[in-house]
C-alpha cells in the first residue's frame, strides 16, 4: 500500500492552479493532468471510476455490508489558489520536528516562526511538510485527495471491511467559486458526502460564509495637471475615498470567529477610470445583506459628492450558509465527531471563515459538511501540514464509512 505521504508529494509535483479570469470548465487543462491520474490510479485500483468533460472524477465502490445503507461520499477540490504559485513546488519534509522556527528559504530569510504561528508547538516530535518559501505547498487540498485515496486504497485491500456504497468525487475550481457549478449530484449517487477541505487536525465544520464578491467602476474625468483645478476628478483618489468609507474593523485583519467582512481584492486604475474588486463575507443573512445594501450606500454617496455615474458597482451572489442544509440531518456530523474521538482526537466544531464545494452541494440536495485536511496557512508560502494530521484524517474517513454501515 502506498504511503499518505509518497501520494501527496506526486499530487502536488502537478500544477492545477486555476484561473479565475477563463471562461472555461475547468478553467484550465493542466488540471485535467492530476484529474485523469486520480481516474487512472482509481481504475487501477479496480473502482469504477469516471472523468467527465467538466473535469468531474466520480468513483464508486459498492456495499459489501449486506443490509441497505446510506451512500456516503467524500469529495476534495484539485486545483491550487491563484493567491500564490503553484509550479514547481519543492515540498521539505522535517522529520521529528523540535518545535523551533523553520527556515524556509535562505534567500529570503521566509520562516515559519513560533511566535507568528504558536500552533507548531502542537506538532513537536511529527514530521511536517513545508514550502520551500518560493511556492504554496497545495496541501489545500492535495492533502484531502492524498486522504481519500488512501481509504480507497485500503477498503479495496481489506475485503473484511464491511462499509454500504462508498462514493468518491474530485472537482477543479473550487478555489475559484466554481467547483460544483456542473456537478451532477443524482449521477454522483451519495445520500451525504463530507469534504476533506479543513484545516487543522479535528476541525469540523457545518457553517460558512455567505459570499458575494463586488466590482466597483469609478470614472473619473482626466485634464492636463497643470490646468486641472476644478475640473480634475481623479479616478484613483475617489475610488480610494470609497474604500475609507467602508468600516475599518469589518476588515479581515481585524475579524474572526463568526465576524464577517468587506475584503478589497484588487485594484487597477488611472485617472480616467479605476476597477475596485471586493468580496463581501458573513455568517448571518441578515448582516450579509446588510454589508451588500453598506457598499451600495458609499457607491451613493460618491455619486451625490462627484455627480451621478462616478462610481458603479455590480454585485455577484457566490454562495449561501449550508448551516440550515445540514442541521436537519445533524447525525452526519455526529458520526464524523464518533470518527473523530475513535482516533482520540478531540472534535472542534466551528464556523468555516470561508467556502467549500460542500456549501453548495448542500444547496443541491446533498448534505455536506468539511473534515479537516490538515493543513495550516493556505493560498501562501507560509503553508505546512503534519504527516500525522493527514494519517488521521484518512483513518477517519474510514470511521465514517464503518459508522454507517453498522
Amino acid at each position: 500500500m502506498e504511503k499518505i505521504l509518497e501520494r501527496f508529494l506526486r499530487y502536488v509535483s502537478v500544477d492545477t492552479q486555476s484561473d479565475p479570469e477563463s471562461d472555461t470548465q475547468p478553467s484550465c487543462k493542466k488540471q485535467l493532468d492530476l484529474l485523469k491520474m486520480l481516474k487512472e490510479e482509481l481504475s487501477a485500483m479496480g473502482v469504477e471510476a469516471t472523468l467527465d468533460e467538466y473535469g468531474y472524477v466520480m468513483a464508486s465502490i459498492p456495499s459489501n455490508c449486506g443490509k441497505e445503507v446510506p451512500a456516503v461520499g467524500f469529495i476534495a477540490h484539485v486545483d491550487t489558489s491563484p493567491d500564490a504559485s503553484g509550479k514547481d513546488i519543492r515540498p521539505q519534509i522535517i522529520k521529528n520536528y523540535d518545535g523551533k522556527d523553520i527556515l524556509l528559504d535562505k534567500a529570503s530569510g521566509l520562516s515559519l516562526k513560533v511566535s507568528d504561528f504558536p500552533e507548531l508547538a502542537d506538532y513537536r516530535g511529527q514530521t511536517i511538510i513545508t514550502t520551500d518559501g518560493t511556492t504554496l505547498l497545495g496541501a489545500d487540498d492535495k492533502a484531502g485527495v492524498a486522504e481519500i485515496m488512501s481509504a480507497v486504497q485500503y477498503v479495496v485491500e481489506h475485503p473484511e471491511f464491511k462499509h454500504g456504497d462508498i462514493k468518491v468525487g474530485f472537482t477543479p475550481d473550487e478555489e475559484i467559486g466554481r467547483g460544483v457549478v456542473k456537478f451532477d449530484v443524482k449521477k454522483f449517487g451519495a445520500q451525504y458526502a463530507y469534504t476533506m477541505d479543513g484545516g487543522a487536525i479535528g476541525e469540523l465544520e457545518y457553517e460558512n460564509f455567505n459570499a458575494a464578491a463586488a466590482a466597483v467602476h469609478i470614472q473619473g474625468r482626466n485634464i492636463h495637471p497643470g490646468y486641472a483645478k476644478g475640473k480634475m476628478l481623479n479616478a484613483i483618489l475617489i475610488g480610494m475615498e470609497l474604500n475609507s468609507l467602508l468600516p475599518v474593523e469589518q476588515r479581515p485583519e481585524f475579524t474572526d470567529g463568526y465576524d464577517g467582512f468587506f475584503h478589497i481584492t484588487g485594484f487597477n486604475g488611472t485617472v480616467e477610470e479605476a476597477e475596485f474588486s471586493y468580496i463581501i463575507r458573513d455568517h448571518d443573512m441578515d448582516l450579509y445583506e446588510k454589508k451588500k445594501k453598506v457598499l451600495q450606500q458609499c457607491v451613493d454617496f460618491i455619486n451625490a459628492k462627484y455627480g451621478e455615474g462616478t462610481a458603479s458597482v455590480q454585485i455577484r451572489h457566490q454562495y449561501y450558509n449550508m448551516r440550515k442544509e445540514v442541521e436537519p440531518h445533524y447525525h452526519i456530523i455526529e458520526k464524523a465527531v464518533k470518527a473523530m474521538e475513535m482516533e482520540g482526537i478531540k472534535p472542534h466544531i466551528q464556523p468555516i471563515r470561508g467556502g467549500t464545494d460542500g456549501a453548495n452541494l448542500s444547496f443541491m440536495g446533498l448534505p455536506c459538511p468539511n473534515i479537516f485536511a490538515g493543513g495550516h496557512n493556505f493560498h501562501g508560502k507560509l503553508e505546512y501540514v503534519p504527516l500525522e494530521s493527514m494519517e488521521k484524517a484518512s483513518k477517519v474517513i474510514l470511521n465514517i464509512i464503518g459508522l454507517f454501515a453498522e
